[in-house]
């Protein structure tokens, strides 16, 4: 069993000053597959002396130099891209045929050098001059869903920015980081501007947190683990940018094609075994057109392919560990005892698997917005399918959680669509399907947190403002931050 025993500090790997071993367990087969070492307080200060020694020298670059690093960092990426595939579906079971998880990962640093080309750090406004210059040293702390992309997404916004980093990724998925550390040396990032530290949230993640000498924490993760974040940050009054939890709504108005919305409704909600904050999980639909949904949805669920993630045929793997299994048959449990209808799927594993962290893709009907199945956000691949009259009482549903990060609109025409669009309280709205875009930004609404990435938004979270007055309309202004 192989063991990841040493952490990427100063642009080197080194033993760990505070170490504890973790075992990682293979989620399809639940067996341990390796362990990896658990940093503390100590490890945590000795990368951040180094991010801090770092940053003095990378703010001072160019944007010519960040954007060729970040181009040099996607070309990189693309040589291990099968490495990183591999240990994504080891450590957190996903399919490996699902290449969005590491496709993502490396486009979003080209996108990164593109929104950097395009962005003065410098304009004038009116009789003086404002800058925006890198932020400091940032604590970049990320779940385990996509184990590569929001590690990727965070840093290449930082990057861009002349940001030094300290990267907390989760306990579950620290194989996939430490690639990505490698694949950052081969690049070229300069010592100390990147640094891993592989940990959990008492242990590392508190102390990131909480440390003087960081600047800003960018926190992925969920909205209970984001309020700690923000309490333990608010003494050193550092910046805090969090995308957190959701509870998608997916509301399908009356004229829609039924069918596409249901296609989609279960591909994309089940995506990941159904383990994205983004997961359109409530489904909207028109009280009479719900005899007409529902067998829908249970065709579209039975097309999925449940089973050994290493298998190309597979579309939906287990979920990351027993605690999220259990966690999810709970959910399952609650919606039955509440009153609400089995579509498809249900309590216990797929018919055919006696082993592994493999949930039956589920969909309820007969669901109340009051219920718990429609309020909590489950992180697994659960539907529930909630009725309304009228468009407005489904804008209603659709706001009537606390969450606000992503939301969906089928439609007959993209006009209604829009409409419906304007009126959901959230930072994302899908119409009919549409494509994501990486220079478009991310975030949410209510308690999904606060800040955005990607894009010029995501480059901007990195960045401080600064007023300066008495510069003359003929001085050049600068183009680095």
């Amino acid at each position: 069993m192989k063991h990841y025993g040493h952490f990427y500090i100063d642009g080197q790997w080194v033993e760990p000053l505070a170490a504890q071993p973790f075992t990682l367990v293979n989620p399809a087969t639940e067996a341990p597959f390796a362990t990896v070492s658990l940093g503390g307080t100590a490890d945590v200060d000795r990368a951040v002396k180094a991010a801090r020694r770092a940053f003095g020298t990378f703010s001072r670059t160019t944007k010519a130099e960040r954007i060729e690093l970040l181009q040099q960092i996607e070309r990189c990426f693309k040589t291990r891209q099968a490495d990183v595939a591999d240990a994504i579906t080891q450590e957190l079971g996903s399919p490996i045929g699902l290449t969005q998880l590491t496709t993502g990962a490396i486009d979003i640093f080209g996108q990164a050098a593109r929104t950097l080309q395009a962005y003065d750090f410098e304009a004038r406004q009116g009789g003086h001059v404002v800058r925006r210059e890198a932020i400091g040293v940032c604590g970049l702390i990320t779940a385990w869903n996509w184990p590569a992309q929001l590690i990727a997404t965070k840093l290449s916004s930082a990057l861009a920015a002349g940001c030094s980093v300290v990267v907390k990724p989760s306990e579950f998925t620290p194989v996939t980081a430490i690639l990505m550390a490698e694949i950052l040396h081969e690049a070229g990032v300069p010592a100390g501007v990147f640094n891993l530290i592989n940990g959990d949230g008492p242990g590392v993640g508190q102390a990131i947190c909480e440390h003087p000498d960081i600047d800003m924490v960018s926190f992925t993760g969920s909205t209970r683990a984001g309020v700690l974040i923000a309490q333990n940050a608010a003494p050193t009054v550092k910046r805090v940018a969090q995308e957190l939890g959701g509870k998608s709504a997916h509301v399908v108005l009356p004229d829609a094609d039924l069918k596409a919305a249901a296609d989609f409704n279960i591909s994309r909600a089940f995506f990941n075994s159904g383990q994205s904050c983004h997961a359109p999980t409530r489904m909207l639909v028109q009280a009479d057109q719900v005899a007409q949904m529902l067998p829908l949805l249970r065709e579209a669920a039975a097309r999925l392919r449940v089973g050994d993630p290493r298998d190309s045929a597979t579309t939906m793997g287990p979920l990351v560990n027993k605690a999220q299994y259990e966690r999810v048959q709970r959910y399952i449990e609650i919606g039955l005892q509440e009153g609400a209808r089995l579509v498809c799927g249900g309590l216990g594993r797929p018919q055919g698997l006696d082993k592994g962290y493999f949930v039956q893709p589920t969909v309820f009907a007969d669901v109340e917005p009051t219920m718990t199945i429609a309020q909590d956000e489950i992180f697994g691949p659960v539907l529930a399918v909630i009725p309304y009259q009228t468009t407005a009482e489904a804008i209603a549903i659709a706001n009537g959680t606390p969450y606000g990060l992503g939301a969906y609109v089928f439609a007959g025409t993209e006009q209604a669509g829009l409409d419906v669009a304007r009126q959901l309280r959230a930072g994302r709205v899908f119409i009919n399907g549409a494509a994501s875009n990486q220079s478009a930004p991310m975030g949410g609404f209510k308690r999904s947190g606060n800040g955005r990435e990607m894009g010029v938004f995501g480059l901007e979270e990195y960045l401080e403002v600064k007023a300066m007055f008495g510069v003359a309309d003929g001085l050049e202004l600068g183009d680095a931050a």
